[in-house]
């Protein structure tokens, strides 16, 4: 790894197809500064990718990259990670990828705590699709397909992260470059698996949960002297306080130990010492 990639680095020469003013550009140039102010480089780094406008961010990332299928994209960064330690891999996702279709994937990767970060772009919307309810949209929230609002109560998904046993659980705001790339960067510092639920803001299909709303709404916690990330009641209780919008790291074990170090899994897959059968071990080099 080198202590001079800078974030542009981590660029491609693909130009973004977002709609103008799209929280995805705000939530891109954070994770990639936040990558190369951890030391890390594109040669290193492996980016995995969902559906929805958030899938198309390891096109515009200089990496390894796959763009996966629709809410599948946590077991592939798992696999990847699995298979090559030494990789930093982070997986990108959206509401919907990540919390709809892909929200057992969500709980069960939570759980294992592989040592990798999860960054959801949460809009709030289905923003590829053309504007329908997505899982954290609000309950009185009107769509072309939900006219009188979802009637439903929204998923609140660091609720499910605790719950499911999360080591590490934050939030952050696109439009907050400085807080947003230092939030990633704990998330990817964190020995276990980071989550960072990133307030995307839509600006061509959701007119409520807009930069405006989060700029006013927003609560830092980071700011608060007296707020402990490590107290898990305390983290408990800010996350089920549904009338406020919080940024920063929420949650935190310090003494997370990575799914990786609790199973000795410590080498590149393909460099698996003698005693494996020899036409296994063919097999697995055939993907490096």
């Amino acid at each position: 790894m080198s202590s001079d990639v800078r974030f542009v680095d981590f660029k491609s020469d693909k130009q973004p197809t977002w709609c103008p003013g799209c929280g995805d550009f705000g939530t891109m140039n954070g994770m990639m500064k936040a990558l190369a102010e951890t030391g890390n480089d594109p040669d290193n780094t492996f980016v995995v990718a969902g559906i929805g406008c958030s899938g198309k961010i390891g096109t515009y990332m200089h990496s390894y990259a796959l763009h996966g299928v629709h809410g599948r994209a946590l077991p592939v960064g798992t696999g990847v990670k699995l298979a090559n330690p030494n990789l930093e891999v982070m997986v990108a996702g959206g509401d919907g990828d990540g919390y709809s279709i892909g929200s057992g994937h969500f709980i069960h990767a939570v759980r294992r705590n592989v040592d990798m970060s999860y960054v959801v772009m949460d809009n709030r919307i289905y923003g590829l699709t053309k504007g329908q309810a997505s899982p954290t949209s609000r309950e009185d929230f009107e769509t072309s397909t939900s006219p009188d609002g979802t009637n439903m109560p929204p998923v609140n998904p660091l609720a499910l992260a605790l719950a499911a046993g999360a080591t590490f659980i934050a939030q952050s705001f696109s439009s907050d470059s400085q807080r947003h790339t230092e939030i990633i960067k704990q998330a990817i510092e964190h020995d276990g698996f980071g989550f960072v639920n990133t307030y995307s803001p839509c600006v061509t299909f959701n007119d409520v949960d807009t930069y405006d709303y989060f700029r006013d709404a927003i609560v830092d916690l980071g700011e608060d002297e007296d707020y402990d990330p490590n107290d898990k009641a305390a983290a408990k209780e800010k996350i089920l306080e549904g009338d406020k919008e919080y940024m920063g790291v929420i949650y935190q074990d310090e003494d997370s130990v990575p799914y990786e170090e609790r199973e000795g899994i410590d080498q590149n897959m393909s460099e698996i010492p003698e005693g494996a059968p020899d036409d296994a071990m063919d097999l697995v080099r055939e993907f490096y």
